[in-house]
């Protein structure tokens, strides 16, 4: 029924922590998702420092969604949109031939409190690599719910258990917050090739393995896929239809690895532009220094 677990990498962005998942050495994908990480959990003190913030940086060939459970950021970037990100909304915003964007702790930075949550990256499939940027927020109480035998879920995107999700994606997938009893199994979607279920608190056993916080479960395709949790539990269950080998450099994510290097050079020689109402920094290429002359397309 595994195919293999993965145990999320703890690395810190100088203010708070994240638990690297996906990408991972024997594991790159599921489905089209490329990226998954962990955000916190962690609690900021009032008047948190502006380094805190993720400046404005690029994105090509992808959508990004970062899901909360605690805390808010606030979202900028390069379409226009200002849109904070609260628990169990929907911010999706696909990059395609490029967009920038910040997210920055300002509710925090006022009044502290906590932030936890999830940040993934989904690949466009490669026909719509180059599509134009977009923005799309969906409150919390427009996805679909389910509530059964001890398990409470919410559909994020895609189509899963004869649901679909009012979130606007390009490949097939699903992407569900769902929260067990202790006792409780759920059996994953079979209607998508690559599965995974991530333990954000708890712990789950599947077969003859027993997994707590901060680890991935990936499943064989073809075979059925239960997961049983130990305690009360919270996972995120997501996966789909692949879309192919993808190659990531830094914010950036393309079926050809000239299409990065290309969007390299665009950021910086400044031919991508910041966001609207965040343009005042923005965050080097890795490698160039600090003090690089400020983006003039902002």
């Amino acid at each position: 029924m595994l195919d293999m677990v993965i145990e999320q990498r703890r690395r810190s962005l100088g203010g708070f922590e994240v638990g690297r998942v996906l990408p991972f050495a024997k594991r790159r994908m599921v489905g089209p998702f490329v990226f998954f990480d962990h955000i916190g959990p962690v609690d900021f003190p009032p008047g948190i420092p502006r380094d805190v913030d993720v400046r404005p940086h690029p994105h090509i060939g992808l959508s990004t969604i970062t899901y909360l459970f605690d805390g808010e950021m606030m979202h900028r970037d390069s379409v226009g949109s200002e849109q904070a990100i609260r628990p169990g909304e929907v911010n999706w915003m696909t990059a395609g031939r490029g967009i920038t964007h910040s997210e920055r702790f300002e509710q925090a930075r006022a009044h502290g409190g906590p932030m936890h949550g999830i940040q993934s990256w989904v690949a466009l499939p490669r026909a719509d690599e180059e599509t134009d940027p977009a923005f799309d927020h969906y409150d919390a109480g427009g996805l679909p719910a389910f509530d059964e035998a001890g398990v409470r879920g919410r559909l994020v995107a895609g189509s899963a258990f004869g649901l679909t999700s009012p979130v606007r994606t390009h490949s097939p997938l699903f992407y569900l917050h769902c929260e067990l009893d202790a006792g409780a199994t759920l059996a994953l979607p079979d209607t998508h090739r690559e599965r995974a279920a991530y333990v954000v608190r708890g712990a789950v056993e599947a077969g003859t393995e027993r997994c707590g916080v901060g680890h991935m479960l990936v499943f064989t395709p073809g075979r059925p896929a239960t997961v049983t949790a130990t305690e009360p539990t919270l996972l995120m269950v997501l996966g789909g239809e692949p879309v192919g080998e993808r190659f990531i450099e830094w914010n950036f994510v393309s079926s050809s690895k000239e299409r990065i290097e290309q969007a390299k050079a665009d950021w910086r020689a400044g031919r991508m532009k910041l966001p609207d109402l965040d343009n005042g920094e923005f965050i080097p290429l890795p490698g160039d220094p600090e003090n690089t002359p400020a983006n003039p397309m902002s």
